[in-house]
């Protein structure tokens, strides 16, 4: 068992009257690492100036922790079998919908990675679609919600250096 932290603050400006809904979402999580991120509302759901959109908005960080599971998991396997992995980007989306009881939910995640290569040996693109399941199975995340998470897996986006 493991036990995971994060401490959320957020505080009242001076300038603000809170009960009139016009108050910054603006606020940070401090993970136990030490690192700080700024984080606020979705300007897709709070209006700006009351949500900043150059902070993380929780449901970024939802795909973003989706996607980065299924990446930790994916490198592994591939690292276990010696091939060499250079760079590999995922084009992440989600999308927020009301789901078959009528509540706002996360329904999709759509994760697009692009895998570059080096070295002699390159994966077919059957073993990646393979190691992709994988990762999908074995993910603590995907493992814990009941969003769809889709892979896709264009071969043009399995290359070498």
């Amino acid at each position: 068992m493991s036990e995971y932290y994060a401490k959320i603050t957020w505080e009242k400006s001076d300038d603000e009257a809170y009960v009139d809904n016009k108050y910054s979402r603006a606020h940070t999580w401090t993970f136990d690492g030490g690192l700080c991120v700024p984080a606020s509302s979705s300007p897709h759901i709070v209006p700006t100036p009351y949500s900043l959109e150059s902070h993380v908005d929780p449901e970024e960080a939802f795909v973003a922790s989706i996607s980065s599971c299924h990446m930790l998991f994916f490198l592994a396997f591939l690292a276990k079998r010696k091939y060499v992995v250079e760079r590999y980007i995922d084009e992440a989306s989600g999308l927020m919908e009301e789901d078959e009881l009528g509540k706002m939910s996360m329904t999709r995640v759509i994760l697009r990675p692009s895998v570059i290569f080096s070295g002699e040996r390159i994966p077919s693109l059957e073993l990646i679609e393979t190691l992709h399941h994988q990762s999908h199975e074995q993910c603590f995340i995907a493992n814990s919600v009941k969003t769809n998470i889709i892979v896709e897996i264009p071969d043009s986006l399995v290359s070498r250096v």
